[in-house]
């Protein structure tokens, strides 16, 4: 039951091009159809107030909470147990028993924790600034949000052994029924209850219906994306049926990185609960009609920070990981060495535009992005998005670095470079929380993470280089001075169009998308033109596998 594309002697890299526009085209038709979702969702609560505050948390919870019970460990174990699996004689029942295994464990554990629903949305709310309504009101929507974190679960394993089988299309398009029932719940939402006017304030004013339907359609909607995935596996002929045994899968030594990495885990999440609390707190620090930027903005802001990431750098990623892992387990290094070459480069040339991009005009991009929004809440959330986008370049890298600590099972690095990272977002926030304006905290908090993320990457690298004795590092450091000069040269001249177009102030949604739509196609025009002049040669291997679908 050999996986398409790993058979025993291909390259790393074989098939990159293709697989990573596959997972392109299906994460764009995805993140496509989640902006109509994010749209009706903001419509229906707005990015700052007491409900958009309290449903963002709930709504957030699972994704931390999954991070600590599972993804660490799926992630470090999961993936190279797969390849072993699959490449060993017996890979059905070895691939059953990881999945028995992993589903058991994530149905344990998300009873677990819905029924420590009040403790667990306390530990965010521990400002004396939340008053009991909106806590409780927090709470019933934990209630409804956290079981997602067994979904979110069986969407990663089912992904990474579909990754691993070459089935990447599923992966890419399962987010869009994910969508589909969000753009329906939400848009019932708005049509019943009407849109957010303002900052939500009023929680003696919420129902108990607009609950179920707020947040068991985002519930409903992830778990739709999982079924999507066990369909696909199913047609990809593999038949999945409950096996429960550990022995024989080499787990014992998969469990030496274990520790490290739900260690690292935890860490990282427990900075986020401090930038949580920071920033729920800002928000809920607004009196009257004030605008102020809360945790919801953040989450929103972050959205669209991540969206260039997700476009692209990882389906770069996601793409070459299969191949990297089974080098990895190969121990050849020259193997893994010249595809991490290859991912840093092109998802580089990506990343430093799409970084110029949000930082030269964050407001029309959100006012375009996010249609409802008032210009109060274009205005503190714009600055917000800018200062996200500073740690965007590294947030790429990262990620690719990351994996590859995974694929070594060096959780103990791991683990290590985090300390560093949680401690300089950590620092930065609570200095802020005492020397800055509660109407600064949620900026003062975007600093602090693309801060953190800045640190974990140089660390990584520093790292993994001394791992694979180089990562080719002249040439990746090469690629991204000359990007960050085009990128710049590029944002120069974006920011002069943008103040020719008019006013940044009070935009509506036509010009946000004219100024939106102008200026990036300018920058995007000089870049590739200045990296054409510079002589990239990854510009080109980045638009090959595009060039050939297009026929040209």
């Amino acid at each position: 039951m050999g996986p398409e594309g790993l058979e025993a002697g291909t390259s790393p890299t074989e098939g990159f091009g293709r697989n990573s526009l596959i997972l392109t085209i299906g994460t764009f038709a995805s993140r496509a159809t989640g902006q109509v979702r994010t749209i009706l969702l903001v419509a229906a609560i707005g990015i700052t107030g007491t409900v958009a505050d309290a449903f963002d948390i709930a709504n957030t919870l699972p994704n931390m909470l999954f991070a600590l019970l599972a993804a660490g460990v799926l992630q470090a174990v999961l993936m190279p147990q797969i390849m072993r699996a699959i490449a060993s004689d017996r890979s059905q029942e070895r691939l059953d028993t990881l999945v028995t295994l992993a589903a058991a464990s994530l149905v344990v554990g998300t009873v677990a924790l819905t029924l420590a629903a009040p403790a667990l949305i306390r530990v965010f709310t521990l400002s004396d600034q939340w008053s009991p309504q909106a806590r409780a009101l927090a709470v019933v929507f934990g209630f409804w949000c956290i079981p997602q974190v067994l979904f979110y679960g069986l969407f990663a394993v089912l992904g990474e052994l579909l990754n691993a089988r070459g089935q990447f299309a599923a992966t890419g398009l399962a987010p869009m029924a994910n969508n589909v029932v969000s753009v329906l719940g939400f848009g019932a939402f708005v049509l019943v209850w009407g849109r957010a006017d303002g900052p939500l304030n009023d929680v003696a004013a919420w129902t108990t219906a607009q609950t179920v339907v707020l947040a068991g359609t985002a519930t409903l909607g992830v778990a739709s994306q999982t079924a999507i995935l066990m369909g696909a596996l199913r047609r990809g002929g593999f038949h999945w049926r409950p096996r429960l045994a550990v022995r024989g899968l080499g787990l014992r030594s998969a469990g030496k990185v274990v520790g490290w990495t739900v260690a690292a885990v935890a860490l990282e999440q427990l900075g986020l609960v401090l930038l949580k609390n920071i920033t729920s707190s800002a928000g809920q620090s607004a009196t009257g009609a004030q605008v102020v930027a809360g945790n919801a903005t953040f989450t929103n802001a972050l959205t669209i920070y991540l969206l260039p990431h997700s476009l692209v750098v990882v389906s770069i990623i996601t793409a070459l990981f299969p191949g990297m892992s089974r080098a990895a387990v190969e121990r050849d290094l020259d193997g893994v060495r010249s595809a991490m070459s290859t991912g840093l480069r092109t998802a580089g040339i990506f990343s430093v535009f799409s970084a110029a991009f949000l930082v030269t005009i964050p407001g029309p991009v959100i006012k375009a992005l996010l249609v409802t929004l008032s210009p109060d809440e274009v205005a503190v959330a714009a600055p917000v998005l800018r200062a996200l986008a500073l740690g965007l370049v590294a947030l790429g890298a990262t990620v690719m670095v990351k994996r590859m600590y995974f694929a070594f099972e060096d959780g103990r690095s791991i683990f290590v470079i985090q300390v560093f990272a949680t401690a300089s977002m950590s620092i930065t926030l609570l200095v802020a929380a005492r020397t800055l304006p509660p109407s600064r905290w949620v900026v003062a908090a975007a600093v602090a993470y693309a801060l953190s993320a800045w640190i974990s990457v140089l660390l990584r690298v520093r790292g993994m280089r001394r791992l694979l004795h180089g990562i080719d590092g002249a040439r990746v450091l090469r690629l991204y001075v000359r990007a960050g000069l085009a990128a710049g040269v590029a944002a120069l001249l974006g920011w002069f169009v943008a103040r020719l177009l008019g006013s940044q102030e009070a935009l509506t949604w036509v010009h946000a998308l004219v100024v939106s739509g102008v200026v990036g196609v300018l920058m995007l025009t000089v870049y590739v033109a200045l990296l054409t002049l510079l002589r990239v040669r990854e510009l080109q291997a980045a638009l090959r596998p595009l060039r050939r679908r297009l026929g040209h």
